[in-house]
């Protein structure tokens, strides 16, 4: 992710004093950017994952979460996630009365109701705020 849409989006999600990761796999850049910023990041994906030293990790998987990783957070994001893990992402943010932001991987659409918010090279989608 480039610099500039990195600190978009990161500026974007440090409005929230909690947040999980759904799917961190190698991109692990905004997750530390996003705990620097002082907010509490969990980072989570269905295979064990190297984090920064700031950014907690567990190992799960949205189609079939571990509810207590989610529970005190104030949202859940993901970045390039799949129209697949759309509808099973946002019913794990409902669970954990979380909002739900995510991005997606080129042309895809979302799967969901979403209100589009645009960043320099990149649109967030807001599923739930």
């Amino acid at each position: 992710m480039r610099s500039r849409t990195r600190q978009a989006v990161v500026a974007r999600l440090a409005v929230f004093d909690t947040a999980v990761e759904v799917g961190i796999g190698n991109r692990t850049d905004v997750a530390g950017a996003l705990a620097d910023e002082d907010t509490a990041v969990t980072a989570t994906d269905v295979h064990q994952r190297e984090v920064p030293e700031e950014v907690h990790f567990e190992r799960d998987d949205v189609l079939d979460p571990d509810p207590e990783i989610y529970r005190d957070a104030d949202v859940l994001y993901a970045l390039n996630l799949p129209p697949e893990l759309h509808r099973p992402a946002l019913e794990v943010a409902r669970s954990a009365d979380a909002a739900f932001l995510f991005t997606t991987l080129g042309g895809d659409q979302p799967a969901i109701p979403v209100e589009r918010e645009t960043v320099p090279g990149e649109t967030i989608f807001v599923a739930r705020e």
